[in-house]
């Protein structure tokens, strides 16, 4: 892996519940998960049933793994598969996971709770990485220093903070446009910035505070579950259901002058004949636009 490039790659971009089968075999059918490489050092965006995928290639190269695990929310397709992520049963992998506190419950608990007897055979605390949870909140934000991956939790307001050129840093803004809320996260690296929004509901009119806070983005992540017909027009409208439709994503991105956008969390009754069309128009308003597709990697 080039320590010098500022990497996205896509394991997972799915919403709701996995898809396999023929509808879904050129953009993928699991949940969310994206890996981020940011000088070398391993960032997970949510770890939905894609992050099986990343772990079975991560002990495939039978390295020790040092990883940052952002958690969007903790609903089932952000989370779901990271029972089954290898390097979490691993000795020698040391994870950061950061992530929400959601109805009062601590990061490590919600994932704990979804892991106890008789939802699934082996316990959080059975695995053998070491792992070291955190809630991440409004005023915080994490620092990766140097080549060892040691993660820090700061006081975004902290005075002083020394914070060399090489270290990558992710802030976070909490959106409540996503039942029980969800965490929007910057990754920025040497000048680079990536942005992941996934779901996130960007009313018509827009979300003032996600523009601003992705404003000149290399790329933007953004939810896009609905077609414009499906999110008002349906007997089942989807309005409120904190997912966006591709229009939002677009505006969202045009707003924030962002030079990529990528549509995620695709919906599961969305085949790739569907998918290829919406992209097609959508790149007519945005040639830069594309639908996220698994096994894709994008360089910032």
């Amino acid at each position: 892996m080039d320590n010098s490039l500022f990497t996205v790659k896509f394991w997972g971009v799915r919403g709701s519940y996995p898809v396999p089968g023929f509808s879904s075999l050129l953009f993928g059918g699991n949940t969310a998960c994206v890996e981020v490489r940011a000088g070398g050092h391993l960032i997970i965006l949510d770890a939905g049933t894609g992050i099986i995928g990343l772990g079975r290639e991560l002990v495939r190269k039978n390295e020790a793994t040092s990883a940052t695990i952002l958690f969007s929310h903790t609903h089932h397709d952000h989370t779901q598969g990271f029972p089954f992520f290898a390097p979490a049963d691993r000795e020698n992998a040391v994870l950061y996971m950061f992530g929400p506190r959601d109805f009062g419950d601590s990061l490590e608990e919600s994932i704990a709770r979804a892991m106890l007897t008789p939802t699934f055979p082996v316990a959080l605390s059975d695995l053998k990485s070491l792992r070291l949870i955190s809630n991440f909140t409004d005023e915080s934000q994490v620092v990766i220093m140097d080549q060892d991956h040691e993660c820090r939790l700061e006081n975004v307001h902290r005075i002083g903070l020394n914070i060399p050129d090489h270290a990558v840093q992710i802030h976070m803004l909490r959106s409540h446009d996503h039942p029980s809320g969800v965490n929007i996260y910057r990754i920025s690296w040497r000048g680079k910035k990536l942005i992941y929004a996934t779901d996130t509901e960007s009313r018509p009119g827009g979300d003032s505070r996600l523009v601003a806070f992705a404003r000149s983005a290399d790329l933007l992540i953004h939810d896009a579950q609905y077609t414009d017909d499906e999110y008002v027009l349906t007997s089942w409208t989807k309005e409120g259901w904190g997912h966006s439709t591709h229009s939002m994503a677009l505006a969202a991105s045009r707003q924030a002058n962002v030079k990529r956008l990528a549509f995620f969390h695709h919906d599961p009754l969305h085949s790739d004949e569907q998918l290829l069309k919406i992209e097609k128009m959508a790149q007519q308003e945005f040639p830069n636009a594309f639908m996220a597709q698994e096994g894709m990697t994008v360089v910032l």
